[in-house]
Formats: structure tokens, sequence, C-alpha cells
């Protein structure tokens, strides 16, 4: 028996002794890693969806945040902002190319912690260049090419290769970089030169890799409103949106009725105000402005002299501008979205314009000619060929007697003096024309 009992605790000293190690490597496997996906373009929504997403992060006490990226870049503003976010974070985090990491997906990659790649991923290429997509001046090249080192360096990385993804004149020939050409680096490359901690097959090799094995992964993704303002606020697509909403308005300007374009022209601009405050670009002031301004201009229709409708033309743009994050950009939108509706305008008034009632809502344009119905007064043209003598000189106007009533006339330019004989030539609505009878009887001889 009481070999018996030493067996058993020599039994449970051994799975005691085993257990502990094992404890160990199941605490360091265990843990919870934040997902985010880093998709499409570099651009604001995207930022104000990672802002969300590392705030969840640290609520849920996360170990290690993983941006997916898989992104052609996107806006130097918008990368400068993000990567301050990443930077701001405590959490670790751990830059995943899952594909490509180009231009300012390289520049957020490098921001990370640690950076791993999937197979046959490439990251580089980061030029800055315009919206007419030409590379863009020498300034603004100086300084993204320094904050492309400092994102390097920051994270113990040799700048020269960084440098060398954004200036197209530093030469890096062992990686098919040269005189007029970007760097970019594979997956094995970017490994080799220390870009990389190592290529990464799937989620499950990456989780082995930074030892978070059998982690609790939870997957963060853009709520709907949050898609909708990535795709709202894209540099791209506000232009077109300002554009159809003045388009829209200005073409029910000119229809009887509110309608289709009046519904759509609201809409965009809803839209827009929308998507910019979701993404956290607009505050209600702007919307509250913009308001105002609306206001002003429907006030215009019943106020003189146009001042509320100027005065609301300038609250609308201002809240517009101001609901964007640069300015200068905005500023142009509104300019695009301008020349498109005067464009609308000439179009509908040239090919549409007989069969719409032109702006009758806001400005009478219907003409009061006699061809239209109107008339001011009775025209006279059975005066015409009938005497008689002036009341008073006529210098060129006055008046004379026809048949016991006075007339007011006005002689073709001569004068002519009180007590003569006048015959009418010419009647045209209350403008009666006469010429002296003595006159007249000597050209017809």
């Amino acid at each position: 028996m009481q070999k018996l009992m030493r067996v058993i605790l020599l039994l449970t000293l051994t799975v005691s002794v085993l257990a502990v190690p094992l404890a160990g490597i199941t605490s360091a496997a265990s843990g919870t890693v934040y997902k985010v996906p880093v998709h499409g373009e570099v651009e604001k929504g995207l930022y104000a969806f990672l802002q969300r997403s590392f705030s969840e992060a640290a609520d849920e006490g996360a170990d290690a945040i993983i941006l997916d990226i898989n992104t052609p870049g996107g806006f130097v503003d918008t990368a400068g902002e993000i990567a301050k976010l990443m930077d701001e974070t405590k959490i670790p985090i751990i830059a995943y190319v899952n594909k490509r990491a180009m231009s300012a997906g390289a520049f957020l990659a490098l921001h990370a912690d640690k950076i791993y790649m999937a197979p046959n991923s490439k990251m580089g290429a980061s030029a800055v260049i315009d919206s007419a997509g030409n590379a863009a001046d020498t300034k603004a090249q100086s300084s993204w090419s320094a904050d492309m080192m400092n994102a390097a360096e920051s994270q113990g990385r040799d700048p020269k290769y960084a440098l060398a993804m954004a200036d197209p004149d530093v030469d890096v020939k062992e990686y098919r970089a040269g005189k007029g050409k970007l760097l970019t680096l594979t997956n094995k490359e970017a490994e080799s030169v220390g870009y990389s901690e190592g290529t990464a097959a799937d989620y499950a090799a990456l989780l082995s890799e930074i030892d978070m094995q059998g982690a609790d992964v939870i997957t963060s993704a853009p709520t709907v409103s949050e898609k909708i303002a990535r795709f709202i606020t894209n540099p791209v697509v506000v232009p077109i949106l300002l554009s159809l909403a003045g388009l829209g308005l200005v073409v029910e300007l000119y229809s009887p009725g509110f309608g289709v374009a009046g519904t759509m022209g609201l809409s965009a601009l809803l839209l827009f105000f929308y998507g910019h405050m979701i993404a956290g670009l607009a505050g209600y002031e702007a919307l509250l402005l913009f308001l105002l301004g609306a206001g002003l201009i429907v006030a215009e229709i019943f106020l003189p002299h146009g001042i509320a409708g100027i005065l609301g033309a300038v609250a609308v743009t201002a809240s517009i501008i101001l609901a964007g994050a640069n300015p200068m950009y905005m500023a142009i939108s509104v300019l695009i979205a301008l020349a498109v509706a005067i464009m609308g305008m000439v179009v509908i008034m040239k090919f549409f314009g007989k069969r719409l009632h032109l702006l009758n809502k806001v400005v009478l344009m219907d003409a009061t000619d006699t061809e239209s119905g109107y008339v001011s007064n009775v025209n006279h043209v059975d005066w015409i060929g009938k005497t008689g003598t002036t009341l008073t000189a006529l210098r060129p106007s006055g008046a004379i007697e026809m048949d016991g009533e006075r007339i007011d006339v006005v002689s073709e330019g001569s004068y002519i003096d009180k007590g003569k004989h006048v015959k009418i030539v010419k009647v045209e609505g209350s403008r009666t024309v006469v010429r002296e009878l003595r006159e007249m009887e000597g050209n017809d001889q």
C-alpha cells in the first residue's frame, strides 16, 4: 500500500513539473489580436475607420493590432495623420502586406512595429504625384522623401531604401532601382534589407511568427456608414458629387414644381455633408452654416435687392469648404461644380428654353409683347393718313387737334410751328408720327 502511494505521489510530481512549461506555452500563445483591413485608397474615410478600430482594440485589451495592407496608395496628408495615429497607439502594430503596399501604403507599413509580407507581395514606389497624375513639385517631393526616411529610421530600418522608394534619382541598382526609377521590393528583397521580419503564407503562419498562435482574432470591419463616408470623401468623388448637386438645382430652377432634378441636387448635398460628418471632417457648425445659407437663398424669392441671395450663396460655399480637410482642394471642387452648373444652364437655355419656364419661379422671364398677347394701349393704325392742326409747336413733340380730339404726337424730327396742317404718317403703339402737310404735298409732286 505504501509502495502504491509512493508511485501515485511520484506521478503527481512528474505531471506538475511538466505542466509548468506547458502552462507557460499556453499563456504565451493566448491573447487577443485585432485584425484591421487597410484596403483601397488611403483617404480621410480610412482614417476615421482606423481611429475607431484602434480605440476598440484598446477597450478590448488587445495584445496586438494587425493591419492587413493591400493598397495602391493614396493621399499624403491622410497618410501622415494615420501614421501619427499609429505612433500614438500603445498597442504593438504589425503590418501584414497581403498583396501590395504601394506609395502611402508603404509609408504606413514603415510606421508599424513589425512588417510581415505574404508570398509574391511587394512594397514601395512612393513618389508624390499631383491630382493630374504628374510628379509633384520639388518642395513637396523633398518633404515626402524626408517623411519616408523618418518612418524607416523610427523602427531602426535603413533609410536608404525608403528614400529610393520616394526619389527616382536615388540609385539602388541591386534591387532594379536606378536613375529615374522608383524602388519596389518583393517580399524576399524586403526581408533581405530588413524591411520585413519574414514571409507568412496566411494568418495562421503570421500568428505563429509573432508568437500569438491560438489567440482570439477579432476582425474589425467598416460599418455601412463608414463605407459610405470612405466613398463620399474620396477626393475624386467630391467634385462629382458637388457638380451633381449644382446641376440638379439649376435644372430644378428651370422646371415647374419640384421633381427629380431638385431631389437629386438636395440628395447629393446631404450625402456630401453626411459622409464628411461620419468621417469626422465636418462638424455641426458647417451643416448649420449651410442651412443658414439655404434659408437666405429661399428668402431671396420674397425679399428685394438680392442681398439675401448673395449672402446665402457665400454661406453655402463657405460651409462646403469648411466641411473638407483641405480648404484649397474644396475650393477647387466648388469651382468645378460651379463651372458644370453654368454649362448646364447654358445648355438648358439653348436647347430647352422654349419648353421650360426658365426661372419663372425666381425671375419673371415672360415677355409682355404684342406677340404674346399683351397690349398696353389701343394701337390706332386707322389714324394713318388723317390730317389735323398743330395746337402747339412740335419740337419735335407736341399736340395736334384732329376731329375735335387733342392728340399727343411727334414730328419726324423737324420743327413744325403752331397752327400748321399736318398729316399722320405712322402709328407705333402710343407714338404717333406726323409730317407737315405742305412739305408732304411738295414731295408728292
